[in-house]
C-alpha cells in the first residue's frame, strides 16, 4: 500500500464538492437560478458567489496571494455576496468561481500544509493558521453551502444526489410520495 498523500487527499475532497456545487446550477433558468427559495433568501447562483468569495479571501488575502481580478460582490454590502445582481449572468459567476479555483490551486500547489498564513477578518489571537487548517475550513464551507444546494435544487424541480451520475440516494418502495406522505403521517401522530 502507498503512503496517502494527504494534501493530495484534501485537494480531492474539495474539488469533488466544488464540481457537485456546479453539477446543482445544470439544467435551470437564470430565474431558478437566483430566485430565492428560503425565508432568508437562500439561492444557487448566490451560493456560487459565496464560494468564489470564501476561496479567494481563503487562498488569496490569507496567504497573501489576492485575486487578481476585482471582486463580484460590494465591500459596500456585507450580503452582496449571497446574491447575483440582473447583469451577472450565470456564465459569469461559474466562470468567476472556476477562475478562483484556479488561483486558489496555484496557492495550495505553492504552498506546503504547514505554511503560515493569516486571517484578516478574524481576530487577531487566532487569525494565524496553516494551509492545511484553510482547507479543512474550505472543504467544511463548501460542503456546508452544498448541502443547501441540495436542499434548493429539489425544491424547484426535484433534482436530488450528488451529481448526475452518482445519486447517492435510494428511491423508496412506491417512491417519494408515497415516502414523503408517510413521514408526514409519523409527523401528525408524534
Amino acid at each position: 500500500m502507498t503512503q496517502p498523500d494527504a494534501k493530495e487527499d484534501l485537494v480531492r475532497y474539495l474539488q469533488v464538492v466544488r464540481e457537485a456545487v456546479v453539477w446543482k446550477l445544470d439544467g435551470l433558468s437564470e430565474y431558478d437560478l437566483r430566485r430565492p427559495m428560503t425565508p432568508t433568501g437562500t439561492n444557487l447562483l448566490g451560493l456560487v458567489k459565496h464560494l468564489a468569495s470564501v476561496e479567494a479571501g481563503y487562498f488569496g488575502d490569507t496567504f497573501d496571494r489576492p485575486f487578481p481580478e476585482p471582486p463580484a460582490w460590494s465591500e459596500d454590502d456585507s450580503s452582496s455576496d449571497m446574491w447575483v445582481t440582473a447583469d451577472e449572468t450565470a456564465e459569469f459567476i461559474i466562470g468567476y468561481y472556476r477562475r478562483v479555483w484556479e488561483h486558489a490551486d496555484e496557492t495550495i500547489a505553492t504552498l506546503s500544509l504547514d505554511d503560515i498564513g493569516h486571517v484578516p477578518w478574524w481576530p487577531a489571537e487566532r487569525n494565524e493558521v496553516t494551509l492545511h487548517r484553510i482547507l479543512v475550513h474550505v472543504i467544511a464551507e463548501t460542503n456546508r453551502h452544498a448541502g443547501h444546494m441540495d436542499i434548493v435544487r429539489e425544491m424547484i424541480d426535484g433534482v436530488a444526489g450528488l451529481r448526475e451520475e452518482v445519486t447517492n440516494l435510494w428511491v423508496p418502495d412506491g417512491g417519494w410520495e408515497a415516502y414523503r406522505d408517510r413521514l408526514e403521517q409519523i409527523a401528525r401522530n408524534a
